[in-house]
């Protein structure tokens, strides 16, 4: 899945560990999140998306080529 976690908050200048103390996540979930190695939970997609001021579908897009 690609998504835009990482580009809204390097915008904020957020730190992961930062982004991660506002989700009630971990820094290593945040970076797992960003490099497309961990999908979240849809109430943590809803919480980034409310975080960032996003619908989730603007966050988050299924990509058909690494499913």
């Amino acid at each position: 899945m690609k998504n835009r976690v990482r580009e809204l908050r390097e915008k904020r200048e957020w730190s992961q560990g930062e982004l991660g103390e506002r989700l009630d996540v971990s820094r290593q979930t945040v970076n797992a999140i960003e490099t497309g190695k961990y999908d979240p939970s849809l109430p943590l997609a809803f919480k980034i998306g409310k975080l960032f001021g996003q619908r989730i579908e603007a966050l988050f897009e299924f990509d058909e080529e690494t499913r």
